[in-house]
C-alpha cells in the first residue's frame, strides 16, 4: 500500500506526480527544483542559493513524512553544467553527516524542467 505526502513547506508538483510517495517504510521523493513555496518564485540568484532551495523542499518533505536526512539512503542530482558540481556539493554536503551519507550520483543533462540548474530525489527509509 502507498501513502501519498505533500506538504505547502514544499512547492506543489508542476505534473502529474505528487512530492513523495511512502510504501511500507520507503520514501520516495520526486525531484525537487528551487522554488520558495512561500513565494512561488524561482530561486535562480546563484548556484549555491538555487542548491540550498532545492535541499530546503527536501527537507520539508522528509519532515512531512517523519524523516530527516539521516533517513536519506539515495540521492540523485541532476545539474545543467557540470562546471556547477563542487558548489552544489558544497551546499548538498552541509545537509548530511559524511560518515553516514547516503548512495549518490550526479549526472549532467542537456536541460532540467523551468530551465532550472539543479534538480535532486531522494529515496529514504525509516
Amino acid at each position: 500500500m502507498k501513502k501519498i505526502i505533500n506538504t505547502p513547506k514544499a512547492p506543489a508538483p508542476i505534473g502529474p506526480y505528487n512530492q513523495a510517495v511512502l510504501s511500507g517504510n520507503t520514501l520516495y521523493i520526486s525531484g525537487q527544483i528551487a522554488i520558495n513555496s512561500e513565494t512561488s518564485e524561482f530561486v535562480l540568484a546563484n548556484i549555491k542559493a538555487e542548491t540550498r532551495q532545492v535541499m530546503e523542499n527536501l527537507s520539508a518533505i522528509l519532515e512531512e513524512a517523519n524523516m530527516t536526512f539521516e533517513n536519506v539512503i539515495k540521492s540523485s542530482i541532476f545539474i545543467s553544467n557540470m562546471d556547477d558540481f563542487a558548489s552544489i556539493n558544497d551546499v548538498y554536503g552541509s545537509y548530511f553527516n559524511e560518515a553516514t551519507a547516503p548512495a549518490r550520483e550526479t549526472v549532467q543533462v542537456a536541460r532540467l524542467p523551468k530551465d532550472v540548474n539543479v534538480e535532486i530525489s531522494m529515496i529514504a527509509v525509516k
